[in-house]
Parts: C-alpha cells; sequence; structure tokens
C-alpha cells in the first residue's frame, strides 16, 4: 500500500482532486481540502443522513467518489468568475449523480426497516 491510497486500494480524496485539476503543486491543498469537505456536506445533505451506514456499501462508494471530485473542481475552477457569463454552483453531472444516490438512499432504507 503506497502513501496515495487507503486501505481499499483507492487514492485519497486530496490526491484525486489534485490528478482531476492536474495540479502538482502543494500550494492550495488547504483550500482544496475545504472543497473537499464542502463537497462532501453537499452532497451528502442533499442525498440524506451523512452518518448512516449507507455511504460504505460498495454500489454506493463510486458514485460518491464521482460527484465529491467533480463538486469540488466545480468550486476551485468557478472561485474567481472573470466572464459574464453564469456559472451554476452545482455541476450537471454532480445533480444527476445525487439523484442516483437519493434513489438508492430510498431504497437502502426500506430495507433496513425491513
Amino acid at each position: 500500500m503506497t502513501e496515495e491510497s487507503s486501505k481499499d486500494g483507492q487514492k485519497e480524496p486530496l490526491k484525486q482532486l489534485k490528478l482531476s485539476l492536474r495540479l502538482d503543486m502543494d500550494e492550495d491543498d488547504d483550500l482544496l481540502q475545504l472543497y473537499l469537505d464542502t463537497a462532501t456536506a453537499y452532497i451528502q445533505g442533499a442525498v440524506g443522513d451523512e452518518t448512516s451506514k449507507f455511504w460504505q456499501l460498495e454500489s454506493v462508494k463510486a458514485l460518491f467518489r464521482t460527484a465529491l471530485i467533480a463538486q469540488a473542481t466545480g468550486y476551485y475552477t468557478a472561485r474567481t468568475s472573470l466572464s459574464n457569463i453564469p456559472m451554476s454552483p452545482v455541476n450537471m453531472s454532480v445533480n444527476s449523480i445525487v439523484g442516483q444516490l437519493r434513489g438508492r438512499y430510498a431504497t437502502y432504507l426500506e430495507r433496513m426497516e425491513g
């Protein structure tokens, strides 16, 4: 296991985000971590209970990671807009994934309440 990987072999979110943004520098790491934390709160709040075991399900992890990186990337790239083109704070792919996660969360709750 390398420093860059977690126990399940996945890259840590900060490393994934930097790879997605093609950033080699460390100067923005604190800002990027803030964006990851904010994106996590946004996605989990939009779907359901952030303390739930739902977020540990294998069928959810990849969707969550993708939405997390997409949303944090949006925060980073739109942090200062110098154009007249309005930018949405929530990326369309994140909206789509949140919709999928909501459906899975509803199914998860039905099974738990059984």
